[in-house]
This record gives structure tokens, C-alpha cells and sequence, in this order.
């Protein structure tokens, strides 16, 4: 998406659901991974990820769009602009926009998990991560474990 057509999208957004102009910068970041778009507080600048316009639609970006622009009014106005802040919270109801993201369709399908059977119980463990067999051992019963296929 081309800069100035970011820039008048969130402008727009922001008279229509703020009623208030958004005077600074926002930009396209493709490192972001976990998170749909963030806002930068000390250069007053909302980064947004592609990936979730791209796969999930204009729906779901203007909600994360609305999200940041809640960050951003916030802020400027000297009230609370965390997630945690009373205020974040009503100003996040009133514009419905959503309080968290929507995961990513190509980031479920890249789970892999590895599972660990205990030689002397039969205990089954599913890990995120690999684990030293020769250092960690059965949590129920002190056995070694063993990687299953």
C-alpha cells in the first residue's frame, strides 16, 4: 500500500471515529510478528503490519487501525493510554475496536510439537520446544523420557 494512501486511510478513520485530525506519521512495518500494528509513544507514530491487511481484509485492519488510534488520542490528551488504563479501555468501547488482534491464519499452521513418553509410566508430554532427555526426566514419577515419532 502506497504511504499517502495510509496516511489519508488513517486521517479518515481518525475525523470519523475521534473527530480529531491525526497529525503524525504512520508507516508499514514488516518485522512486526506477534502484533497487528503498535504505537510509538516518544516519536508519536503508529507502525502497522501488512501481513494482516494482506490475509485477513480491510475489516480487520481498520479495527487494529482504530486500536492504535486509541493509543494515539490518548496520549496526546495526557489521559491513560496503556492496555491496562480505565480510560483505554471505554475509548476502545465507544469506537469498537477491538482489544486484541486476530491471530494470523499462516502463523497456526507453523505450530510444530514435539511429544515425550516416559519410559517407566507412560506419562505423555507435548512440548512447544525440544527437551534434553538427558537432563530433564518424568515430573510424576523421576523416569526417563523418551522422544516419540
Amino acid at each position: 500500500m502506497e504511504q499517502q494512501m495510509l496516511q489519508e486511510w488513517v486521517d479518515r478513520l481518525s475525523k470519523e471515529w475521534f473527530h480529531k485530525p491525526f497529525i503524525d506519521k504512520v508507516v508499514m512495518n514488516n518485522r512486526l510478528r506477534t502484533t497487528g500494528g503498535r504505537y510509538l509513544p516518544k516519536f508519536r507514530r503508529i507502525e502497522l503490519n501488512p501481513k494482516y491487511l494482506s490475509e485477513l481484509g480491510e475489516v480487520e485492519f481498520e479495527g487494529i487501525i482504530k486500536h492504535e488510534l486509541c493509543h494515539y488520542h490518548l496520549h496526546i490528551e495526557g489521559k491513560g493510554y496503556q492496555h491496562r488504563d480505565a480510560s483505554f479501555k471505554a475509548l476502545l468501547a465507544k469506537t469498537n475496536a477491538p482489544r486484541f488482534c486476530t491471530p494470523l491464519p499462516s502463523k497456526e499452521q507453523t505450530k510444530t510439537y514435539h511429544h515425550y513418553a516416559c519410559t517407566q509410566c507412560g506419562a505423555v508430554y507435548r512440548r512447544q520446544r525440544r527437551v534434553n532427555t538427558q537432563k530433564y526426566r518424568c515430573g510424576k514419577c523421576k523416569g526417563k523420557l523418551k522422544k516419540m515419532k
